[in-house]
């Protein structure tokens, strides 16, 4: 029986989220040395939420949800109404464009967004309660002419950093994020830079993350974007791999750095190369390409990806790459390669150079 797309789709999402073997993620990153300069800057409240809403001031996608209740939000607006000092936010400039990044103070800056507005993210209205100041009960629409105007007028202290040096990468904003605003999870690097490398590169990504013969060969969606990093770690090694050094986190933030407004014609290229790809994977070989051992051998997916990639190049396959498949997994250096320190230089380039040879006679 054929199931139609719909249902393997199901089928997919309904499957237990897939176990993925990857040293990488315990890397040593190695530390860069920056000149950072930052100063302090006092925003009136309402000024805060004009910027916020025209797009000045942005809240990247990891931290828009919005988790305070309601008497945390109470509050924090009534310290505000009552003249009380609060907690300061935290912002990165952008050089480019002059955003100001939220590093941290979402949930402040979206309170008194939502406050302004007069409703919360889910429609409920946004009345301040379990107060015991004469605010309780208050929108801002209800609260007083020189209460408003008050609120209005009150400041919230802004730390601002930008980078001096290196000069125009931004890489510091990567271990700014990575250190300093992890809500109490740790936020795994494809997360991080989905929020602070947005652009038309990221959105490729997730469109390919979609693709249906990727979706048969790594299994279940995963929440914390592992999968999308494993697309990017192929393209990467794929566009440059000559050039890889340790570590791979590293690799991977210059790489998307690098193409993160890439054009539309380079971003077509690189998505039809990844489903020519996986399509010719998929049905080549079969779903358990990336699996040598029931769980996802990350360094097994980039090399099986890019040699087969490398083939691809030269022409359509027509013939099966089973045995060329199996020969590989066999070959002791390339298991050496694929089993500890993975994200070392020498084993990245091995483990692709075999795979590309191996893969280059196939009919």
């Amino acid at each position: 029986m054929v199931e139609s797309l719909e249902q393997t789709q199901a089928a997919i999402l309904d499957a237990p989220e897939v176990a993925i073997i990857d040293d990488s993620v315990e890397e040593s990153v190695g530390i860069d040395e920056y000149a950072i300069s930052s100063y302090g800057l006092d925003f009136d409240v309402e000024g805060i939420v004009r910027r916020y809403n025209r797009g000045d001031i942005v809240i990247p996608e990891f931290q828009r949800k919005y988790v305070w209740r309601m008497s945390q939000a109470s509050r924090f607006v009534e310290s505000l109404l009552l003249g009380l000092p609060v907690p300061g936010i935290f912002l990165y400039r952008e050089d480019d464009t002059r955003e100001l990044t939220v590093i941290d103070g979402q949930q402040r800056i979206l309170t008194l967004h939502f406050f302004y507005e007069g409703v919360l993210e889910n429609g409920r209205l946004f009345q301040l309660s379990n107060l015991a100041s004469k605010f309780d009960g208050q929108t801002y629409k209800d609260l007083e002419i020189e209460d408003r105007r008050k609120l209005d007028d009150s400041v919230i202290h802004a730390t601002i950093v930008r980078q001096e040096k290196p000069e125009d990468d931004g890489s510091s904003k990567f271990s700014i994020f990575e250190r300093l605003n992890t809500g109490g999870t740790n936020l795994h690097p494809q997360e991080i830079r989905s929020a602070i490398y947005s652009g038309p590169f990221c959105e490729v990504l997730v469109k390919m993350n979609k693709n249906e013969s990727w979706r048969k060969l790594f299994g279940k969606p995963n929440k914390r974007k592992r999968d999308e990093e494993l697309i990017l770690r192929f393209l990467a090694l794929f566009h440059n791999s000559e050039n890889y050094r340790p570590s791979m986190t590293r690799f991977l933030n210059e790489f998307m750095l690098a193409k993160r407004n890439l054009e539309d014609s380079k971003l077509l290229e690189m998505e039809n190369v990844f489903n020519r790809t996986t399509t010719t994977i998929l049905k080549k070989i079969g779903d358990d390409a990336f699996k040598p051992q029931k769980s996802i051998n990350a360094a097994v997916l980039d090399a099986i990806m890019v040699g087969v990639a490398t083939r691809l190049k030269m022409g359509e396959i027509n013939g099966g790459l089973v045995s060329q498949y199996k020969e590989l997994l066999e070959n002791p250096e390339f298991d050496n390669s694929i089993s500890v320190g993975t994200s070392q230089g020498e084993r990245v380039r091995q483990r692709i150079m075999l795979a590309v040879k191996a893969f280059a006679d196939a009919e």
